[in-house]
């Protein structure tokens, strides 16, 4: 048997405090399938996916319920039992014992510390470069003042924060250039960026992204960087080799293979494992044996990328203890690794990689 009684959540957000409906149940659901708080097609829902049985096979009995019982039914449960009671109950039962919580994203979620109270476990915070930057910037009427500002608060955010993470690397974008900019470039950046930007505007300039990205790595903590394809990421890489900053990548499926190929090509290179997973559900065992195929196993990390919804964290934290399970327990089963090793290997990526990467305790 291999087992996996504690999972260090690598990559997550806070939890809804609200009483949730079918339609914005789904569209939490919907959000976790793409990105996007969104409703399904008429005459559609989004049980009909891998992650939506995947919630009616592990969630009910949590609440009480036969497993796969109507959506209709389960929430009907949920509401009866009040959201946060049935968060607490199906937090508790992942098995999670450390919450590290992104907190950068909108919406009325739970800060760390109330997410970890809800699941009786420790938690920390992950500091997102961009909210962070627009912040300074809604302060900052030079400059000089934003430049200084940005310096500050990322190294500033580093005494508390666990790691940082940001969105630049997605579709290419800014971390797809592999060299910091220069002075010049970025004062450029800034002044066309504060001219032209409304208060709490978003970050958009390429220079001002990669000038950000480029902080942090000198921050000394952990970088997550969330792409949809990480070959895209191969020049940043190998830019930041030696520096002392581990890069994460929180990637899409299918590219897992991408993923798993970069963590081999440099020591400071690790990869996500929980959204994969949970979002192909039954084929779960399948993608990670694929993933095992290429990467070194001290540098796979679980996580859930859960959001809004507590039965994410457990969706995930279930889908990977069966995939790791039948993967590793059918290599057992052939002779090719032994029960002691395969159980070694399931700790590492369990916790123990993130437990190091991180400098938990």
């Amino acid at each position: 048997m291999i087992d996996t009684p504690h999972l260090v959540d690598q990559y997550c957000h806070g939890v809804l405090r609200t009483e949730l409906g079918l339609g914005t149940f789904e569209a939490h659901l919907g959000a976790h399938l793409g990105g996007a708080a969104v409703l399904p097609a008429a005459g559609t829902t989004f049980f009909d996916t891998q992650a939506g049985f995947a919630v009616r096979r592990w969630c009910p009995p949590l609440l009480g319920l036969e497993p796969h019982c109507p959506p209709a039914r389960y929430l009907a449960r949920r509401r009866e039992l009040g959201a946060a009671e049935a968060g607490r109950r199906l937090l508790r039962a992942s098995g999670i014992s450390a919450y590290l919580v992104d907190t950068g994203l909108p919406g009325d979620l739970t800060p760390p510390a109330e997410l970890g109270a809800a699941g009786a476990a420790e938690a920390h915070e992950i500091v997102r470069l961009e909210p962070l930057a627009e912040r300074v910037a809604d302060a900052s009427d030079t400059v000089e003042a934003l430049l200084a500002g940005l310096a500050e608060a990322v190294h500033g955010a580093a005494g508390a924060a666990v790691a940082f993470s940001s969105a630049a690397g997605a579709r290419g974008g800014p971390a797809a250039l592999p060299e910091p900019p220069g002075p010049a470039e970025v004062r450029g950046a800034a002044g066309r960026w504060l001219a032209g930007r409304a208060t709490g505007g978003p970050v958009t300039d390429p220079v001002l992204l990669r000038h950000l990205l480029w902080i942090a790595v000198t921050a000394g903590r952990p970088l997550q960087l969330h792409t949809e394809d990480p070959a895209s990421l191969r020049g940043f890489a190998a830019a930041t080799t030696g520096l002392g900053t581990d890069l994460v990548l929180v990637h899409r499926y299918p590219y897992h293979r991408a993923a798993a190929h970069l963590t081999g090509l440099h020591p400071h290179v690790y990869a996500d494992l929980g959204p994969v997973l949970a979002h192909t559900g039954a084929r779960a065992a399948a993608v990670l044996a694929e993933v095992l195929e290429r990467a070194p196993f001290g540098k796979l990390l679980f996580s859930s990328g859960a959001r809004g919804l507590p039965e994410l964290h457990v969706v995930a934290a279930s889908a990977f203890r069966s995939a790791l399970g039948r993967v590793l327990g059918e290599w057992v089963t052939e002779g090719a690794w032994s029960r002691t090793d395969a159980r070694r290997v399931a700790a590492m990526i369990a916790a123990d990689n993130a437990r190091r990467v991180y400098r938990l305790a």
